[in-house]
């Protein structure tokens, strides 16, 4: 499937802000299943310093801000997705296995989680996919979809506690719990086409999990699916705070209102 995609992210501050520098992984990557037809990002009121890839092939781009009062950052493009079931394969990060075998703070496992994960602990020795499916099944059931519930520095105990969360809470709650089984599992920041959906407030997030056999495998338990030729990958990495679309820092004490739209069309 051939896909169109606009995001448009918007901060507007009640002072000028003095010094701001921003990461934007915001560039889809041409990977297993996803070819980038074309791309290109834009920035209003800052200027691009330089592009990388990070740790985890990321592309990135740094913009610094100074004595701006608004900054507009549009990214758009066409990718073709092919859809192969969610099974993504090896893949060509920089990031050995076991670093995804570790909790971070957001990931870190708690008797909630522990709990959700250890009805799993024999069948994820004896049928790994299998074992994934459920989980994400139960995660599903577990965490209900609700915004504005929570927010960036919730953790994944925190929202299975809560039993709501957004697609952000659902991918830590998934990433905690397969490690809690032995699995390598990653975050992953990107895009869904939404049925009957023309303007999106939020990117979309999912995770995905390595599977012996078969490579990193994704998972979307916020729709209890894996994902197919409906979503485009654009970053990864261990949680959030590795993937994140937007993520820098700033100095003086500005006030700050995000505004952000997206667009995903075939």
């Amino acid at each position: 499937m051939r896909l169109k995609i606009s995001h448009k992210t918007v901060y507007s501050y009640d002072q000028p802000v003095h010094y701001a520098l921003q990461q934007l992984r915001l560039t889809p990557r041409t990977s297993e299943g996803q070819r980038v037809i074309e791309w290109k990002s834009t920035v209003t009121g800052g200027t691009k310093q330089l592009s990388f890839e990070d740790q985890y092939r990321n592309p990135v781009d740094l913009v610094l801000i100074e004595d701006g009062e608004r900054i507009e950052i549009v990214s758009e493009g066409e990718v073709e997705v092919e859809d192969r079931h969610g099974v993504v394969g090896p893949g060509r990060t920089l990031a050995p296995l076991w670093l995804f075998r570790q909790a971070t703070p957001a990931t870190k496992p708690g008797p909630q989680i522990r709990r959700l994960a250890k009805p799993f602990e024999k069948q994820a020795d004896e049928d790994q996919l299998g074992a994934m499916h459920a989980l994400c099944g139960a995660m599903a059931e577990a965490v209900a979809y609700a915004k504005g519930t929570t927010d960036a520095a919730t953790t994944a105990e925190e929202a299975v506690a809560a039993g709501q969360g957004v697609c952000q809470d659902h991918a830590h709650a998934m990433i905690s719990a397969a490690r809690l089984l032995g699995r390598p599992a990653r975050y992953v920041s990107g895009y869904l086409m939404m049925e009957g959906v023309d303007m999106q407030e939020a990117s979309h997030a999912w995770c995905e999990v390595w599977l012996d056999g078969l490579g990193w495998v994704g998972f979307d338990v916020s729709n209890a699916q894996c994902p197919d030729d409906r979503y485009v990958r654009v970053a990864l990495g261990r949680d959030y705070g590795d993937a994140a679309p937007v993520h820098g820092l700033r100095q003086g004490a500005a006030s700050e209102e995000l505004c952000v739209s997206v667009q995903v069309q075939q």
